[in-house]
């Protein structure tokens, strides 16, 4: 069967799209790997599936796969291209809509600036919520990986996350502790790994493992679990430009309770179809 995609980033978070609104799309494990590949397949970080909802007040559904294959629940920069995504197709003319995920309800919002503002829920602290094997709810935990102790923040930004405060993002063990992070035994359905330095109050920098992708230019989520985390302990404002490597995005937390809301560019680099029988 070909399929038309389109290839989308979000601060150089990549993605292949694919419709399937107009016709159901099934896609294995071992065909997002393929379609995921940088050799032999498309090549991006996560592959989307924009679909119909199976729940009441939603616009849309949307499925998200990691590189490896595995389905995630949610991913903030690939919500920026969801929408671009669905207007561009004509699938709605709305300029903010309500999509479904595996986390809940998000909003993407288009800007007139063409920017695409989502708001990302509220996230959630609870150790059972993560989920995380802890026996009480702190600010920062304790963590031992590789023989060493590491002070971190966890939460869910409708997936879990590590932050970490490093003096100096560059040199940060991203590619080399992250994997561990990734898959340690405190974290059953593994996490995404943000290392964040404090630049001042209202900027920091964040490189992101990302749970079954690695390292990405991008990370939505992160980017939103990373200012959430400055702002428990006391060390951020309320609006944040968080610089990633693929760029920046602007994140918005008033407190606990609260939705965290996130801006930034969703990008059209191409079009194209692939013969999904022959992967």
């Amino acid at each position: 069967m070909t399929a038309p995609f389109t290839k989308m980033h979000g601060a150089g978070n990549d993605f292949v799209v694919f419709d399937a609104v107009s016709r159901p799309i099934f896609l294995s494990p071992e065909k997002i790997r393929r379609i995921a590949d940088r050799r032999f397949g498309i090549g991006c970080d996560q592959v989307l599936l924009v679909e119909r909802p199976t729940v009441d007040g939603a616009d849309f559904r949307y499925r998200i796969f990691n590189a490896d294959g595995g389905e995630v629940e949610q991913c903030g920069n690939g919500a920026r291209c969801f929408l671009q995504f669905v207007r561009d197709k004509r699938l709605t003319t709305k300029d903010e809509i309500a999509v479904q995920t595996l986390s809940g309800m998000i909003h993407p919002r288009l800007e007139v600036d063409g920017k695409v503002t989502v708001n990302m829920g509220v996230p959630r602290f609870e150790p059972s919520e993560v989920p995380f094997e802890a026996s009480a709810r702190e600010n920062v935990y304790d963590l031992k990986v590789d023989g060493q102790t590491v002070s971190v923040s966890v939460l869910s930004m409708g997936n879990p996350h590590v932050v970490q405060l490093v003096p100096e993002v560059d040199s940060a063990p991203v590619n080399t502790q992250g994997p561990l992070i990734e898959r340690h035994p405190r974290f059953p359905q593994r996490v995404n790994a943000g290392y964040m330095q404090i630049v001042d109050r209202r900027r920091i920098r964040l490189r992101v493992h990302e749970r079954g992708a690695g390292e990405t230019l991008a990370c939505g989520t992160g980017a939103c679990a990373a200012v959430v985390a400055g702002r428990q302990r006391g060390l951020l404002d309320d609006k944040v430009d968080v610089k990633l490597l693929g760029g920046t995005l602007r994140v918005s937390w008033s407190g606990e309770g609260q939705p965290v809301w996130m801006s930034g560019p969703a990008v059209t680099v191409f079009e194209g179809t692939i013969d999904l029988e022959k992967l």
